[in-house]
C-alpha cells in the first residue's frame, strides 16, 4: 500500500501531524482510537468520510515508521530505567 496517497503533513494543519488528507484526524488519533478498543466499524461509523483504504495508509504510515526505529528506541530505554 503507498500511504502517500492518503496521508500527508501540512504545517498549516495540525502543526504539521501527519493526518488524513481531507481531514484534521491525525494518523496518532485514529491509532489511539484502534489501541483503546474500537473495532473498524465503529472508527468508519463515526467519520464515515474514512474509506477502508485511508485507515489501511495509517497502520502502512506506522509500519514504515517504525522500520526507521527512530521512534521507539528511546521510548523502549526509558522502560528500562
Amino acid at each position: 500500500m503507498d500511504w502517500k496517497t492518503y496521508i500527508h503533513s501540512d504545517p498549516k494543519i495540525l502543526l504539521g501531524k501527519p493526518v488524513i488528507k481531507g481531514t484534521r484526524l491525525s494518523v496518532e488519533f485514529i491509532l489511539g482510537l484502534f489501541s483503546e478498543g474500537w473495532t473498524e466499524q465503529q472508527v468508519r461509523m463515526s467519520y464515515p468520510t474514512l474509506s477502508a483504504q485511508a485507515i489501511q495508509a495509517v497502520f502502512a504510515f506506522a509500519a514504515e515508521c517504525l522500520k526507521e526505529d527512530v521512534f521507539y528506541k528511546s521510548l523502549l530505554s526509558a522502560e528500562a530505567e
